[in-house]
Protein backbone atom coordinates (compact mmCIF):
# COMPACT_ATOMS: atom_id res chain seq x y z
CA UNK A 1 0.00 0.00 0.00
CA UNK A 2 1.60 3.39 -1.28
CA UNK A 3 1.80 6.98 0.86
CA UNK A 4 -0.27 9.48 -0.59
CA UNK A 5 1.37 12.07 1.28
CA UNK A 6 5.07 10.72 1.04
CA UNK A 7 7.10 9.38 -1.79
CA UNK A 8 9.70 6.51 -1.82
CA UNK A 9 12.29 8.94 -0.81
CA UNK A 10 10.31 10.90 1.28
CA UNK A 11 9.40 7.93 3.13
CA UNK A 12 12.91 6.25 3.76
CA UNK A 13 14.12 9.46 5.43
CA UNK A 14 10.86 9.37 7.73
CA UNK A 15 11.43 6.09 8.80
CA UNK A 16 15.37 6.43 9.29
CA UNK A 17 14.51 9.74 11.39
CA UNK A 18 11.62 7.54 13.17
CA UNK A 19 14.53 5.30 14.58
CA UNK A 20 17.01 8.21 15.49
CA UNK A 21 14.93 7.84 19.03
CA UNK A 22 17.32 5.71 20.44
CA UNK A 23 20.20 7.27 19.84
CA UNK A 24 19.03 10.44 20.74
CA UNK A 25 17.11 9.82 23.72
CA UNK A 26 20.17 7.81 25.00
CA UNK A 27 23.38 10.01 23.72
CA UNK A 28 22.57 13.12 23.41
CA UNK A 29 22.61 14.01 27.20
CA UNK A 30 26.03 11.65 28.09
CA UNK A 31 28.47 14.81 28.15
CA UNK A 32 26.11 15.89 31.16
CA UNK A 33 26.16 13.35 33.54
CA UNK A 34 28.74 15.63 35.46
CA UNK A 35 26.88 18.64 35.17
CA UNK A 36 23.53 16.63 36.24
CA UNK A 37 24.98 14.53 39.14
CA UNK A 38 26.07 18.05 40.40
CA UNK A 39 22.43 19.76 39.81
CA UNK A 40 20.38 16.69 41.62
CA UNK A 41 23.30 16.70 44.67
CA UNK A 42 23.73 13.09 44.06
CA UNK A 43 26.23 10.52 43.00
CA UNK A 44 27.35 9.62 38.96
CA UNK A 45 25.96 6.39 39.66
CA UNK A 46 22.30 7.54 40.33
CA UNK A 47 22.27 10.03 37.11
CA UNK A 48 23.53 6.70 35.14
CA UNK A 49 20.29 4.78 36.62
CA UNK A 50 18.52 7.39 34.41
CA UNK A 51 19.75 5.42 31.03
CA UNK A 52 19.25 1.96 32.58
CA UNK A 53 15.80 3.24 33.25
CA UNK A 54 15.11 4.32 29.70
CA UNK A 55 16.66 1.82 28.58
CA UNK A 56 14.45 -0.61 30.08
CA UNK A 57 11.24 1.54 28.48
CA UNK A 58 12.42 1.35 25.26
CA UNK A 59 12.46 -2.98 25.15
CA UNK A 60 9.15 -3.07 26.78
CA UNK A 61 7.86 -0.26 24.95
CA UNK A 62 8.57 -1.96 21.38
CA UNK A 63 6.73 -5.00 23.07
CA UNK A 64 3.33 -2.65 23.63
CA UNK A 65 3.62 -0.55 20.49
CA UNK A 66 4.70 -3.33 18.18
CA UNK A 67 1.32 -5.60 19.53
CA UNK A 68 -1.06 -2.62 19.34
CA UNK A 69 -0.02 -1.71 15.68
CA UNK A 70 -0.67 -5.15 14.19
CA UNK A 71 -4.22 -4.83 15.61
CA UNK A 72 -4.74 -0.77 15.10
CA UNK A 73 -2.07 -0.03 12.32
CA UNK A 74 0.58 1.86 12.14
CA UNK A 75 -0.82 5.53 12.51
CA UNK A 76 -2.76 5.83 15.72
CA UNK A 77 0.08 3.61 18.04
CA UNK A 78 2.56 6.09 16.45
CA UNK A 79 1.02 9.18 17.41
CA UNK A 80 0.37 8.15 20.76
CA UNK A 81 3.93 7.20 21.60
CA UNK A 82 4.62 10.69 20.27
CA UNK A 83 2.19 12.26 22.58
CA UNK A 84 3.42 9.77 25.21
CA UNK A 85 7.51 11.13 24.63
CA UNK A 86 6.69 14.88 24.52
CA UNK A 87 4.99 14.59 27.80
CA UNK A 88 7.30 12.43 29.92
CA UNK A 89 10.35 15.24 28.23
CA UNK A 90 8.56 17.50 29.60
CA UNK A 91 8.30 15.75 32.74
CA UNK A 92 12.28 15.55 32.72
CA UNK A 93 12.51 19.28 32.12
CA UNK A 94 10.70 20.33 35.37
CA UNK A 95 11.94 17.04 37.25
CA UNK A 96 12.71 18.18 40.76
CA UNK A 97 14.67 15.12 41.96
CA UNK A 98 16.48 12.65 40.57
CA UNK A 99 13.92 9.54 41.20
CA UNK A 100 11.44 11.93 39.44
CA UNK A 101 13.71 11.81 36.58
CA UNK A 102 14.87 8.32 36.25
CA UNK A 103 10.86 7.47 36.12
CA UNK A 104 10.19 9.89 33.56
CA UNK A 105 13.24 8.66 31.65
CA UNK A 106 11.01 5.22 31.94
CA UNK A 107 8.54 6.74 30.61
CA UNK A 108 10.16 8.74 27.47
CA UNK A 109 12.06 5.70 26.50
CA UNK A 110 8.99 3.59 26.26
CA UNK A 111 7.07 6.21 24.15
CA UNK A 112 10.15 6.40 22.19
CA UNK A 113 10.43 3.19 21.57
CA UNK A 114 7.18 3.79 19.26
CA UNK A 115 8.75 5.13 16.75
CA UNK A 116 11.99 2.06 16.46
CA UNK A 117 9.63 -0.78 16.54
CA UNK A 118 6.99 0.91 13.86
CA UNK A 119 9.93 1.97 11.59
CA UNK A 120 10.65 -1.54 11.01
CA UNK A 121 7.09 -2.77 11.00
CA UNK A 122 6.47 -0.07 8.20
CA UNK A 123 9.16 -0.85 5.92
CA UNK A 124 8.07 -4.51 6.39
CA UNK A 125 4.76 -3.76 5.25
CA UNK A 126 5.75 -2.35 1.90
CA UNK A 127 9.12 -4.19 1.43
CA UNK A 128 10.48 -7.58 0.81
CA UNK A 129 14.08 -9.32 0.31
CA UNK A 130 16.31 -6.78 -1.32
CA UNK A 131 14.27 -4.28 -1.29
CA UNK A 132 13.74 -4.52 2.41
CA UNK A 133 17.35 -5.31 2.92
CA UNK A 134 18.06 -2.09 0.75
CA UNK A 135 15.49 -0.07 2.79
CA UNK A 136 17.02 -1.05 6.09
CA UNK A 137 20.73 -0.27 5.06
CA UNK A 138 19.92 3.07 4.78
CA UNK A 139 17.45 3.46 7.56
CA UNK A 140 20.77 2.42 9.44
CA UNK A 141 22.94 4.55 7.92
CA UNK A 142 20.63 7.72 8.62
CA UNK A 143 20.51 6.08 12.43
CA UNK A 144 24.18 5.72 12.26
CA UNK A 145 24.36 9.44 11.63
CA UNK A 146 21.93 10.67 14.57
CA UNK A 147 24.82 8.75 16.65
CA UNK A 148 27.38 10.37 15.22
CA UNK A 149 25.80 13.77 15.95
CA UNK A 150 23.44 13.57 18.97
CA UNK A 151 26.50 13.70 21.27
CA UNK A 152 27.89 16.23 19.48
CA UNK A 153 25.27 18.12 19.56
CA UNK A 154 24.64 17.73 23.49
CA UNK A 155 28.05 18.35 23.83
CA UNK A 156 26.73 22.02 22.43
CA UNK A 157 23.56 22.26 23.57
CA UNK A 158 25.36 21.60 27.59
CA UNK A 159 27.67 24.19 27.17
CA UNK A 160 25.52 26.68 25.73
CA UNK A 161 21.59 26.10 27.81
CA UNK A 162 22.70 23.13 30.18
CA UNK A 163 21.20 19.80 30.59
CA UNK A 164 17.75 20.93 30.10
CA UNK A 165 18.52 22.34 26.62
CA UNK A 166 18.89 19.07 25.38
CA UNK A 167 15.45 17.84 26.93
CA UNK A 168 13.84 21.10 24.89
CA UNK A 169 15.35 19.99 22.14
CA UNK A 170 13.47 16.59 21.87
CA UNK A 171 10.48 17.76 22.98
CA UNK A 172 11.15 20.00 19.49
CA UNK A 173 11.91 16.90 17.63
CA UNK A 174 8.86 15.16 18.99
CA UNK A 175 6.37 17.72 17.98
CA UNK A 176 7.98 17.84 14.32
CA UNK A 177 7.70 14.30 14.02
CA UNK A 178 3.78 13.99 15.17
CA UNK A 179 3.32 17.19 12.38
CA UNK A 180 4.73 14.69 10.14
CA UNK A 181 3.00 11.41 11.34
CA UNK A 182 -0.45 13.71 10.66
CA UNK A 183 0.59 13.36 6.74
CA UNK A 184 1.37 9.61 7.02
CA UNK A 185 -1.15 7.21 5.33
CA UNK A 186 -1.77 4.18 7.00
CA UNK A 187 0.38 1.19 5.27
CA UNK A 188 -1.10 -1.61 7.57
CA UNK A 189 -4.90 -2.32 5.90
CA UNK A 190 -7.86 -3.46 7.87
CA UNK A 191 -7.97 -6.29 5.76
CA UNK A 192 -4.50 -7.61 7.49
CA UNK A 193 -4.68 -6.50 10.71
CA UNK A 194 -4.80 -8.84 13.85
CA UNK A 195 -8.13 -8.47 15.83
CA UNK A 196 -7.48 -10.71 18.18
CA UNK A 197 -7.78 -12.13 21.58
CA UNK A 198 -4.90 -11.86 24.49
CA UNK A 199 -4.92 -15.72 24.10
CA UNK A 200 -4.43 -15.83 20.50
CA UNK A 201 -2.14 -12.92 20.68
CA UNK A 202 0.01 -14.96 23.01
CA UNK A 203 -0.20 -17.89 20.17
CA UNK A 204 0.99 -15.22 17.87
CA UNK A 205 4.13 -14.58 20.00
CA UNK A 206 4.90 -18.04 20.41
CA UNK A 207 4.58 -18.73 16.69
CA UNK A 208 7.03 -16.37 15.74
CA UNK A 209 9.59 -17.60 18.55
CA UNK A 210 9.63 -20.90 16.92
CA UNK A 211 10.76 -19.69 13.88
CA UNK A 212 14.22 -21.09 14.17
CA UNK A 213 15.60 -18.84 11.66
CA UNK A 214 14.10 -15.60 13.16
CA UNK A 215 14.99 -16.39 16.80
CA UNK A 216 18.68 -16.43 15.41
CA UNK A 217 18.69 -13.41 13.80
CA UNK A 218 17.02 -11.90 16.87
CA UNK A 219 19.79 -13.04 19.22
CA UNK A 220 22.42 -12.17 17.15
CA UNK A 221 20.81 -8.66 17.01
CA UNK A 222 20.32 -8.76 21.00
CA UNK A 223 24.32 -9.57 21.23
CA UNK A 224 25.03 -6.67 18.65
CA UNK A 225 23.33 -3.99 20.86
CA UNK A 226 24.54 -4.97 23.72
CA UNK A 227 27.83 -4.50 22.61
CA UNK A 228 26.80 -1.10 21.84
CA UNK A 229 25.92 -0.22 25.54
CA UNK A 230 28.27 -1.76 27.26
CA UNK A 231 30.54 0.70 25.72
CA UNK A 232 27.80 3.23 25.81
CA UNK A 233 28.25 2.81 29.60
CA UNK A 234 31.86 2.32 29.96
CA UNK A 235 33.39 5.26 27.57
CA UNK A 236 32.66 8.21 29.28
CA UNK A 237 34.65 6.68 32.11
CA UNK A 238 37.45 5.52 30.34
CA UNK A 239 37.83 8.46 27.71
CA UNK A 240 37.34 11.30 30.34
CA UNK A 241 38.81 9.50 33.65
CA UNK A 242 41.34 7.36 32.61
CA UNK A 243 42.80 9.04 29.35
CA UNK A 244 41.87 12.35 30.69
CA UNK A 245 39.61 14.35 27.47
CA UNK A 246 37.16 16.48 28.28
CA UNK A 247 33.86 16.22 28.02
CA UNK A 248 33.98 18.29 24.26
CA UNK A 249 36.38 15.72 23.29
CA UNK A 250 34.52 12.39 24.40
CA UNK A 251 31.52 14.08 22.12
CA UNK A 252 34.22 14.04 19.33
CA UNK A 253 35.21 10.57 19.79
CA UNK A 254 31.88 9.09 20.13
CA UNK A 255 31.32 10.85 17.01
CA UNK A 256 34.15 9.25 15.01
CA UNK A 257 33.02 5.77 16.15
CA UNK A 258 29.22 6.59 15.31
CA UNK A 259 30.62 7.03 11.71
CA UNK A 260 31.79 3.44 11.73
CA UNK A 261 28.07 2.66 12.65
CA UNK A 262 26.74 4.48 9.99
CA UNK A 263 29.35 3.50 6.92
CA UNK A 264 28.82 -0.19 7.95
CA UNK A 265 25.70 -0.11 8.27
CA UNK A 266 25.20 0.96 4.88
CA UNK A 267 27.61 -1.16 3.41
CA UNK A 268 25.29 -4.45 4.29
CA UNK A 269 23.40 -4.11 1.95
CA UNK A 270 26.50 -5.30 -0.66
CA UNK A 271 27.11 -8.31 0.83
CA UNK A 272 25.96 -11.70 -0.95
CA UNK A 273 24.11 -13.00 1.17
CA UNK A 274 22.99 -10.82 5.77
CA UNK A 275 24.20 -14.25 6.57
CA UNK A 276 27.83 -13.60 5.37
CA UNK A 277 28.01 -10.16 6.87
CA UNK A 278 26.85 -11.67 10.17
CA UNK A 279 29.62 -14.27 10.02
CA UNK A 280 32.29 -11.28 9.19
CA UNK A 281 30.85 -9.27 11.90
CA UNK A 282 31.06 -12.15 14.96
CA UNK A 283 34.80 -13.23 13.74
CA UNK A 284 36.04 -9.32 13.47
CA UNK A 285 34.17 -8.38 16.72
CA UNK A 286 35.26 -11.44 18.56
CA UNK A 287 39.18 -10.93 17.31
CA UNK A 288 39.25 -7.05 17.70
CA UNK A 289 38.03 -7.60 21.31
CA UNK A 290 40.94 -10.07 22.66
CA UNK A 291 42.81 -7.64 20.98
CA UNK A 292 41.31 -5.19 23.75
CA UNK A 293 41.75 -7.15 26.72
CA UNK A 294 45.69 -7.80 25.33
CA UNK A 295 45.55 -4.00 24.57
CA UNK A 296 43.99 -2.99 28.44
CA UNK A 297 46.72 -5.66 29.98
CA UNK A 298 49.80 -4.42 28.67
CA UNK A 299 48.53 -0.56 29.29
CA UNK A 300 47.77 0.26 26.03
CA UNK A 301 47.65 4.32 25.13
CA UNK A 302 44.42 6.01 23.88
CA UNK A 303 44.75 5.88 20.23
CA UNK A 304 45.26 1.72 20.36
CA UNK A 305 42.25 2.16 22.32
CA UNK A 306 40.17 4.53 20.01
CA UNK A 307 41.23 2.16 16.88
CA UNK A 308 40.38 -0.91 18.68
CA UNK A 309 36.70 0.45 19.47
CA UNK A 310 36.53 2.13 15.81
CA UNK A 311 36.93 -1.43 14.37
CA UNK A 312 34.43 -3.24 16.76
CA UNK A 313 31.90 -0.24 16.19
CA UNK A 314 32.20 -1.20 12.20
CA UNK A 315 31.40 -5.03 13.21
CA UNK A 316 28.51 -4.17 15.29
CA UNK A 317 26.69 -1.53 12.67
CA UNK A 318 27.19 -4.83 9.87
CA UNK A 319 25.55 -6.98 12.50
CA UNK A 320 22.87 -5.06 13.26
CA UNK A 321 21.95 -4.06 9.71
CA UNK A 322 21.87 -7.89 8.76
CA UNK A 323 20.54 -9.38 11.49
CA UNK A 324 17.80 -6.95 11.31
CA UNK A 325 17.18 -7.63 7.40
CA UNK A 326 17.29 -11.40 8.10
CA UNK A 327 14.68 -11.16 11.44
CA UNK A 328 12.51 -9.10 10.03
CA UNK A 329 12.51 -10.72 6.05
CA UNK A 330 11.73 -14.22 7.57
CA UNK A 331 8.64 -12.67 9.84
CA UNK A 332 6.74 -10.14 7.58
CA UNK A 333 3.44 -11.45 8.55
CA UNK A 334 3.25 -10.61 11.83
CA UNK A 335 5.71 -7.67 11.40
CA UNK A 336 4.95 -5.84 14.23
CA UNK A 337 5.27 -8.72 16.99
CA UNK A 338 8.62 -9.68 14.92
CA UNK A 339 9.48 -6.25 15.13
CA UNK A 340 8.49 -5.72 19.21
CA UNK A 341 10.32 -9.16 20.06
CA UNK A 342 13.37 -7.84 17.98
CA UNK A 343 14.06 -4.47 19.87
CA UNK A 344 12.24 -5.34 22.98
CA UNK A 345 14.68 -8.15 23.96
CA UNK A 346 17.60 -6.36 22.67
CA UNK A 347 16.92 -3.30 24.95
CA UNK A 348 15.93 -5.20 27.78
CA UNK A 349 18.92 -7.46 27.44
CA UNK A 350 21.07 -4.29 27.16
CA UNK A 351 19.52 -2.67 30.23
CA UNK A 352 20.51 -5.51 32.14
CA UNK A 353 24.28 -5.91 30.90
CA UNK A 354 25.53 -2.50 31.28
CA UNK A 355 25.46 -2.42 34.75
CA UNK A 356 28.18 -5.19 35.05
CA UNK A 357 30.91 -2.90 33.05
CA UNK A 358 31.28 -1.26 36.82
CA UNK A 359 31.35 -4.33 39.35
CA UNK A 360 34.53 -4.74 40.34
CA UNK A 361 35.85 -1.32 39.81
CA UNK A 362 37.94 -2.58 36.59
CA UNK A 363 36.11 -0.64 34.24
CA UNK A 364 38.20 -1.19 31.59
CA UNK A 365 38.73 -5.20 31.80
CA UNK A 366 35.01 -5.66 32.58
CA UNK A 367 34.79 -3.98 29.30
CA UNK A 368 36.93 -5.87 27.06
CA UNK A 369 35.85 -9.76 28.77
CA UNK A 370 32.38 -8.80 28.19
CA UNK A 371 32.97 -7.41 24.71
CA UNK A 372 35.01 -11.07 24.06
CA UNK A 373 32.37 -13.06 25.70
CA UNK A 374 29.26 -11.56 24.17
CA UNK A 375 31.27 -11.26 20.46
CA UNK A 376 32.36 -15.57 21.19
CA UNK A 377 28.53 -15.77 21.53
CA UNK A 378 27.49 -14.05 18.23
CA UNK A 379 30.29 -16.26 16.37
CA UNK A 380 28.68 -19.63 18.19
CA UNK A 381 25.07 -18.51 17.01
CA UNK A 382 26.46 -18.02 14.08
CA UNK A 383 28.50 -21.08 13.06
CA UNK A 384 25.95 -23.68 14.42
CA UNK A 385 22.12 -22.24 14.27
CA UNK A 386 21.78 -19.79 11.21
CA UNK A 387 21.25 -21.66 7.72
CA UNK A 388 24.14 -20.78 4.66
Amino acid sequence: MATRAYTKYQLLLFLGILSTFGPFVMDMYLSAFPMMAEHFGVPSPMVQLSLTSCTFGLGAGQLVFGTLSDRLGRKMPLLLSLVMFMLSTLGCVFSPAIMVFVACRFVQGLSASGGIVLSRSIAADLYGGRTLANMLAIVGMINGVATVASPVCGGIMTEDAGWRGIFWFLFAFGFVLTVCTLKFSETLPKERRQNLALRDVVGRYVKVIRNRSYIGSVAQYVLALVLLFVNLSSAPFIVQLHYHLSPAAFSLVFAVNAVALAVSAGMTAKFRTMTDALGLASKGALMFSVLLVAAFVVGCGFWVYECLIFCIYLMIGISITSSNVLAMDSERGNAGIASAILGGMAYVVGGVVAPFVGMGGDIMMNTALLFTGVSLCSYVLWRFTLPR
